[in-house]
């Protein structure tokens, strides 16, 4: 009876320690990618549609739409979304094509323009902006691609191993970007030419579905169960356990805080990458997490594979 009382408190202080989120943006359908800049949230969607909100307004602004696709059996279907970024006042948009190929499309002046088409065979997973007239593209083959968008020509494509790409992440310059895929293994490649510079292995042992990259901190969300940290200038590395596969996990700018998937809930913890200790639970997740996206230090946004966009005042 003891034992029994004892789970009972603890299992009640766990939920009362569950935070509800500040405010719920609503998209269009689930979301796949999340950018924020001067505060608008870019979010990409499986619906073909990149929603802008006025995060000071906290209202929808625009949504700009992909050209539909045809499925194998001819029927027009919405092209999924799979990256987003924005750099200055453009907008770039990675988007389903056919047979497993990829569009890149450039939204500019109130015009969207086709830069990459199913064409050239690219089977993007991710794109991001190096610079205004350059793509860094990741390709499903774990292979990277420095791409000028001015020329419309790539300027080097680099296999990275053998193993399939899961995701990337720039650093803040963008001039490295640290790569995780199947293997559990994290590349640290020079964005300039493509080179390997250091492997960041030991902590995950299988494949990695996220990464990110702050202030010279790695995170990754494992399917091991492990969101694991290293440092890129230390030896120091470590994991934390979850209960469920862990999808999504993302720093603060500082990289003094993490925070991943926790649990078969949906469940975010952050925590304190120094100390490791928990800080915050965050709830009200109905569906598996795409995406944990910090502003700052106290205030973030979380996404999932239904149209709820969570945003947290910490």
């Amino acid at each position: 009876m003891r034992y029994l009382i004892i789970s009972l408190l603890f299992i009640i202080n766990l939920n009362a320690d569950i935070l509800k989120p500040t405010f719920i943006y609503k998209g269009s359908g689930g979301v796949t990618d999340l950018v924020y800049k001067d505060s608008k949230l870019y979010v990409g969607t499986a619906d073909g549609i990149v929603n802008i909100y006025d995060t000071k307004e906290r209202k929808l602004i625009q949504s700009i739409k992909v050209p539909n696709i045809k499925d194998f059996i001819g029927d027009e279907i919405a092209s999924k979304i799979y990256s987003v970024d924005i750099i200055d006042n453009k907008m770039m948009i990675v988007s389903q094509g056919k047979m497993g190929y990829r569009r890149v499309h450039i939204y500019e002046n109130n015009k969207l323009n086709k830069v990459i088409s199913v064409q050239d065979q690219y089977t993007i997973a991710k794109a991001k902006f190096v610079d205004k007239n350059h793509l860094l593209i990741a390709l499903l083959s774990n292979e990277v691609i420095l791409y000028s968008l001015k020329d419309k020509k790539t300027i080097y494509r680099a296999q990275v191993s053998a193993s399939k790409f899961s995701n990337f992440a720039l650093n803040e310059k963008k001039d490295e970007l640290i790569l995780a895929d199947e293997s559990g293994e994290l590349s640290l490649i020079n964005v300039k030419d493509g080179k390997t510079i250091k492997i960041f292995k030991g902590q995950n042992v299988d494949n990695i579905f996220q990464v990110d990259f702050k202030n010279n901190i790695f995170i990754t969300a494992g399917q091991d169960r492990r969101a694991a940290i290293y440092y890129k200038n230390s030896s120091i590395a470590y994991y934390k356990n979850a209960s469920f596969l862990i999808y999504s996990a993302a720093l603060s700018p500082s990289g003094k805080i993490g925070a991943y998937a926790v649990d078969e809930n949906n469940n975010v913890v952050l925590f304190d990458t120094q100390s490791k200790s928990n800080l915050f639970t965050l709830g009200s997740h109905k569906a598996t997490l795409t995406n944990i996206l910090f502003i700052d230090e106290k205030e973030l946004f979380t996404a999932s594979d239904d149209n709820q966009i969570n945003y947290w005042s910490l």
